[in-house]
C-alpha cells in the first residue's frame, strides 16, 4: 500500500524512541533519570479535580459540546484582565482548543495556503514546524542564538522573506531554549508585523514559570498586539493538567473566527467536564501556581549549579520548565551524545537537533524531578565521566 507523501515530511518521533530505550534500561535494573519529556510531576489543584468530577456526574454533560460555555469564555476574559492586566478581551476573541499543538495546526492552515512563507523560530517546539508543513507552507527559520540571549531578532529576517511571509511564530518563555521576552523585543516584533502585514502567533504556555525577574505576562498586553495577532494560552503547565489539553486561542477577532471555522469541520469542541475544570482553574486560587514556580526555580538551580560545577557551560534557563545546555567536550552530534549519556549515566535528555537546525550542539533537559534527584542525576553524569 502506498501512503500519502505527507508522511515523508516528518522523521521518527524522538520521544517514543527515548521512551523505548528507557524501558529497556529499567528492565535491566538500571537507575534512570528521565529528563526528556516535559510532563509536570506536580498534582493538579484539588478544586480543579473536584470541578471536573462534579460536572461528569451530570449525564447532560456527556453530550456533544458544540460550543464553549458562556461561563468559560467569561472566565478567560476575566483571567486576562486580572492575571495579565489585559483589558478589552471579549468572548468573541476566545476559542478553546485541545492543547496548543492542535490549535497551532488549525491556525497555520487558516492563515496560509500551499507555497506561502511562514517565519518559525530555530530552535523551536516541533509543532510550529509541523503545523506549517501540514498547511503546505514553507518555513523560513529565524535563529535564536546564544549571542542574543536566545531571543528573536526580527531585524535579521531578510526583507524579501518578510514581504512574502503570512505569519510569524513567537514563543516566550521559550521551549526549548528557556529565554524570556522583554518589552523591547515585543515592541520590535509588533512593529515588524505591522510593517509587513504579518500575523503574529504567540505561544504563551509558560507564563507562570519565569525566574530571575518580573512575573511572566501576555503578548496581548503590549501596545498594538491585538492589531496583529493571537496568543495560545495553556493551562497545562500552570495547573498541571497536561492530559486534559485545556488551551485557548485568544486575540484578534477575525483570526479567532477563521481558526474556529476550520476546527469546527472536524471537532465538536471541548468536553463539558473539562470546560468546568478550566473554569475552576481560571477563577480559583493561584497560590499553588506561585509555590510551583518557586519549586521549578529550586530545580533549575540544582541542575544548572550542578552541571556548571562538573565543568559544563552554565545552561540557559530563565523561564519555562526546561534547561537548554550546550553539549560538553566539543562533541557535535546531539543525537550521538544523548545515546552516550543514556547508556553511560542513565540520564535521558532530548537532542537539540530535534528542535531545528540551530539546536545541534545542545540538549534539552526537563525539570520534572525534585532537586535531590536532579543532583543525583548530575552525580551520575560526573561518575560516568561525561
Amino acid at each position: 500500500m502506498q501512503f500519502s507523501r505527507r508522511l515523508d515530511l516528518f522523521g521518527d518521533e524522538v520521544f517514543a524512541a527515548l521512551n523505548a530505550r528507557r524501558r529497556a534500561l529499567e528492565a535491566q535494573g538500571r537507575t534512570v533519570f528521565d529528563l526528556s519529556v516535559g510532563t509536570p510531576d506536580f498534582r493538579p489543584p484539588q478544586h480543579v479535580i473536584d470541578a471536573l468530577v462534579a460536572s461528569a456526574q451530570d449525564p447532560v454533560n456527556w453530550k456533544y459540546s458544540l460550543h464553549d460555555t458562556d461561563e468559560l469564555l467569561e472566565a478567560v476574559c476575566t483571567y486576562y484582565q486580572d492575571r495579565f492586566g489585559v483589558v478589552g478581551i471579549t468572548p468573541d476573541m476566545v476559542m478553546s482548543c485541545r492543547g496548543t499543538q492542535e490549535g497551532m495546526r488549525y491556525a497555520c492552515e487558516a492563515l496560509a495556503d500551499p507555497g506561502d512563507v511562514a517565519l518559525i523560530p530555530d530552535p523551536c517546539y516541533p509543532v510550529f514546524q509541523a503545523g506549517t508543513l501540514l498547511a503546505g507552507a514553507t518555513p523560513h527559520y529565524y535563529r535564536l542564538t546564544a549571542e542574543n540571549g536566545f531571543l528573536p531578532d526580527v531585524d535579521e529576517i531578510p526583507a524579501d522573506v518578510a514581504r512574502a511571509a503570512r505569519y510569524l511564530v513567537v514563543s516566550l518563555p521559550a521551549n526549548p531554549v528557556g529565554s524570556v521576552g522583554t518589552p523591547e523585543v515585543y515592541g520590535r516584533i509588533i512593529a515588524f508585523a505591522k510593517e509587513h502585514d504579518i500575523v503574529v502567533i504567540h505561544d504563551n504556555a509558560y507564563s507562570d514559570i519565569v525566574f530571575d525577574g518580573p512575573a511572566g505576562g501576555s503578548f496581548l498586553g503590549y501596545p498594538g498586539a491585538l492589531d496583529v495577532g493571537v496568543e495560545f494560552f495553556s493551562l497545562s503547565k500552570s495547573f498541571d493538567v497536561t492530559g486534559a489539553r485545556l488551551s485557548f486561542v485568544v486575540g484578534r477577532t477575525d483570526i479567532v473566527a477563521a481558526v474556529r471555522k476550520l476546527r469546527s469541520q472536524v471537532d465538536f469542541g471541548m468536553f463539558y467536564p473539562e470546560q468546568a475544570a478550566a473554569v475552576a482553574a481560571l477563577t480559583g486560587p493561584r497560590e499553588q501556581v506561585e509555590r510551583q514556580r518557586l519549586a521549578y526555580q529550586a530545580r533549575r538551580d540544582a541542575l544548572c549549579d550542578g552541571l556548571e560545577a562538573i565543568g559544563w557551560e552554565r545552561p540557559n534557563a530563565h523561564g519555562s520548565m526546561f534547561v537548554w545546555a550546550r553539549i560538553p567536550g566539543g562533541r557535535t552530534s546531539s543525537q550521538d551524545f544523548v545515546l552516550e549519556l543514556m547508556e553511560r549515566s542513565g540520564v535521558i535528555v532530548t537532542p537539540g537537533a530535534s528542535f531545528g537546525p540551530s539546536g545541534e550542539g545542545y540538549v534539552r533537559m526537563a525539570l520534572v524531578l525534585p532537586p535531590d534527584q536532579l543532583r543525583e542525576a548530575v552525580h551520575a553524569i560526573e561518575r560516568a565521566g561525561v
